[in-house]
């Protein structure tokens, strides 16, 4: 079975890899919102691990008492760079990388041998990303909402402006946006769609403000590979 990225998979690892670095000391005393807006406005580059999962709700002939029910898991490292480049480096279970060079969007398939590239500016259009890449703030596009804390993360829901031209811009397909916080770190981030269709990243062993070469996120296909380029 071909193991491409559905245009949703790669709108939650875009989403996922636009907000993981910041450079600032944190107090866990802060409100979460207010950390995640100073990590967005001070992040500059970071490295790290990250652990996404699959999640449904149990069938009708699956016991009820267990919660979300995980159906697909992958874990891998990620390399970030503001503005609008980074690597998202799934290794297993399959080898895949999604990479973001500022012009270009590449979806990289090891077993298939096969990269796919797309225009950046288009493919991130309907994602998060096009706000948590660029240089504005969250809140001209996004209220932020304070929310719970559980399993030890100040949780902030990311909500579209109720602005008519803003929400034909963000075009988000995502019913809801939560980002976990830990000491100015987002340590956890949530994706619902209109179906009911639950994403959960766990981020791990996070770096922040390292150096990267100038060809980090340069990439050529080996020589053989299938090359799609879709506009």
């Amino acid at each position: 079975m071909q193991k491409l990225l559905s245009v949703v998979a790669v709108q939650f690892a875009i989403s996922i890899a636009a907000i993981l670095f910041s450079g600032t000391a944190f107090s866990q005393a802060e409100s979460g919102s207010e950390q995640l807006r100073q990590f967005v406005r001070n992040s500059k580059t970071a490295e790290g691990d990250f652990v996404q999962q699959q999640l449904r709700t149990p069938k009708a002939n699956e016991p009820q008492d267990k919660g979300l029910k995980v159906v697909r898991q992958t874990q891998g490292h990620f390399v970030f760079q503001r503005p609008g480049r980074f690597v998202w480096d799934t290794q297993k279970p399959y080898e895949q990388k999604l990479i973001a060079n500022g012009n270009q969007l590449i979806l990289w398939d090891k077993d298939l041998n096969q990269a796919t590239f797309r225009p950046a500016g288009q493919a991130l259009a309907s994602t998060p990303a096009a706000i948590l890449f660029g240089e504005s703030s969250l809140d001209q596009h996004f209220d932020l909402i304070e929310g719970e804390e559980r399993l030890g993360m100040k949780w902030v829901a990311l909500v579209p402006k109720s602005d008519p031209s803003a929400k034909k811009k963000n075009g988000l397909p995502y019913t809801k946006i939560s980002i976990g916080m830990v000491n100015g770190l987002p340590k956890a981030l949530e994706l619902m769609d209109g179906l009911g269709s639950v994403v959960l990243v766990t981020l791990d062993k996070i770096q922040l403000n390292v150096n990267l070469p100038a060809n980090r996120f340069n990439f050529t296909p080996p020589a053989g590979a299938e090359v799609l380029r879709l506009n």
